[in-house]
């Protein structure tokens, strides 16, 4: 099996990485204490630093350390299986930040802050890029992503590549959130037989379960935000065009981005500022240009809710007494922090849902098609179709779940199509001009609220998601931004509320919540249960 060998081989690899840890000459930990890597549970960048500067611990300490937790908890004990692959080169990159910081060179705001990436964000390295599908299995791109140089400028160290639903989800009408053909099934670390909700997975799931400081996830629709929401962590979804997409397997041009995956709002905004700014090879990106920041920590004000009006999208519960029980519980926190609530009411989702998927299709096709195409000659598979071919064959990709988005992808035309035309026209005006914007002006409001979903249901392999309800597309269709926040738990099972509004008011989201998560302070660290 293609899954079990990877495993295998990263087990080998994470193993020998931390043998070598424990003998570098920058280590200033024992190896029992980096063993019992209890030290790092629930660590902040800014403590991370501090920890730094006093000589407490070195970045090769804290590497090793955390990759002995993706040994011991995701290839071992609950088998939590959202690392697909470690970066054999993550203890040297290590090695190679604590000299730097001994010579007194920063590289930037993440100098030696241990990075997970979803793995259809491309690395230079010797980490390949599979999207979680066997046909790109052996695709090592020939450049890193944007995101990716962006992180290593800032001094970022990348340790992995985390598990996701194959495709971004962008495969099947039925599936399981977190399973790929490359990395299996990725469970829930707070009850093991529950779902970690996609794409993101891995992503979300490593960042909870702390075997490393952030993750960066990409987002179409939910897949930041949704995984985020089942798995008790802060995720960012940017305005689409703050964060560049280049050197990411792309579902849609008009609604992919990538964004941060961290424990707390914090390290989500110390993130975002490293991964801004203008790249030539994303066109989105020119439209940030004025708007986009460098450092939105200064955005992290405790009384950040005082005086902002918020809008509560009336129509946005409903199908959990529960959830809407912890909803009624947050506004309560809101006010007593000085926000005033208003009711607004949301388009209805039938106005943009298919359009939207339309609009995927078209997009997916083509943009695939040139990402494909921009792996060379030695590319595994060079187009849509070969892919659709692949998996026909494949013995793994098709035994739980079908391809039938791929196959109506294949089946249209190009971005020249009056259907992909009218299709694009109609969602952005019914979730823009329609939707956030007028719900926004005719109220005067600074943000939207809602919950950001359920709670995690039972994996289902046969069946697949158990999805009852959630809001993440008015902000995911419209390209504006969105962060999700822990806002407490049923039965052991944490949930979030969603902030999101204009275009480009990450700022202002950033402020309402931080300071929400400040007053409230859900966030507690998974327990990995065990269905009675």
């Amino acid at each position: 099996m293609k899954k079990i060998y990877i495993k295998s081989l990263n087990l080998a690899i994470a193993g020998l990485l931390f043998m070598i840890a424990c003998q570098s000459p920058v280590n200033k930990k024992t190896e029992e204490e980096v063993k019992d890597n209890k030290w790092l549970e629930e660590m902040t960048i800014s403590k991370l630093q501090l920890g730094y500067s006093n000589g407490d611990y070195s970045v090769t300490d804290v590497v090793s350390a955390y990759l002995n937790s993706i040994i011991e908890l995701d290839m071992n004990g609950p088998e939590l299986n959202s690392v697909v692959i470690v970066n054999p080169d993550a203890m040297q990159i290590a090695e190679e930040m604590d000299k730097e910081m001994a010579a007194g060179k920063i590289r930037g705001p993440l100098h030696g802050i241990p990075v997970i990436l979803k793995d259809n964000i491309d690395t230079y390295d010797k980490m390949p890029t599979t999207a979680g599908a066997t046909a790109l299995m052996n695709s090592y791109p020939r450049a890193d992503s944007y995101v990716a140089k962006k992180l290593r400028e800032a001094g970022a160290v990348i340790i992995a590549k985390s598990n996701l639903s194959e495709w971004a989800n962008f495969r099947a009408m039925t599936s399981s959130s977190g399973w790929s053909g490359v990395g299996g099934q990725t469970k829930n670390p707070y009850i093991l037989d529950r779902n970690p909700c996609g794409s993101s997975s891995g992503s979300a799931v490593a960042v909870s379960a702390n075997l490393c400081m952030i993750a960066i996830g990409t987002e179409t629709n939910g897949s930041i935000v949704c995984p985020s929401n089942n798995n008790g962590i802060v995720g960012i979804k940017p305005t689409v065009g703050l964060v560049s997409r280049s050197g990411i397997i792309p579902i849609s041009y008009t609604q992919d981005t990538p964004g941060p995956m961290s424990r707390s709002v914090e390290d989500a905004a110390f993130c975002l500022g490293a991964l801004t700014g203008i790249d030539s090879l994303d066109p989105k990106t020119f439209a940030s240009a004025g708007k986009y920041i460098n450092d939105y920590t200064k955005y992290l004000k405790p009384d950040g809710l005082k005086g902002k009006r918020i809008g509560l999208v009336k129509n946005s519960g409903g199908y959990s007494d529960k959830v809407d029980t912890l909803m009624r519980e947050a506004i309560r926190c809101m006010t007593a922090q000085g926000a005033e609530i208003i009711e607004v009411e949301a388009p209805e989702g039938g106005e943009y849902d298919d359009p939207s998927f339309q609009v995927m299709l078209y997009e997916f096709k083509d943009g695939l098609n040139k990402y494909l195409a921009g792996l060379g000659p030695d590319a595994p598979i060079k187009s849509l179709n070969e892919l659709i071919e692949f998996n026909k064959k494949d013995n793994i990709e098709l035994r739980y779940f079908d391809q039938n988005i791929l196959i109506a992808a294949e089946k249209k035309g190009d971005l020249r199509s009056p259907e992909y035309k009218n299709a694009l026209a109609k969602m952005l005006k019914v979730t823009r001009e329609d939707g956030i914007d007028k719900m926004m002006d005719s109220a005067g409001l600074d943000a939207l609220i809602a919950p950001t979903g359920s709670p995690a249901w039972k994996t289902d392999l046969v069946l697949g998601d158990h999805f009852i309800g959630g809001n993440s597309s008015l902000a995911a269709i419209s390209g504006y931004p969105a962060i999700t926040v822990p806002m407490g738990f049923i039965e052991n099972l944490p949930v979030g509320i969603s902030f999101f509004g204009r275009a480009w008011s990450e700022p202002l989201l950033i402020e309402i919540a931080f300071s929400y998560e400040q007053a409230s302070r859900h966030r507690k660290a998974p327990g990995y249960l065990v269905s009675d």
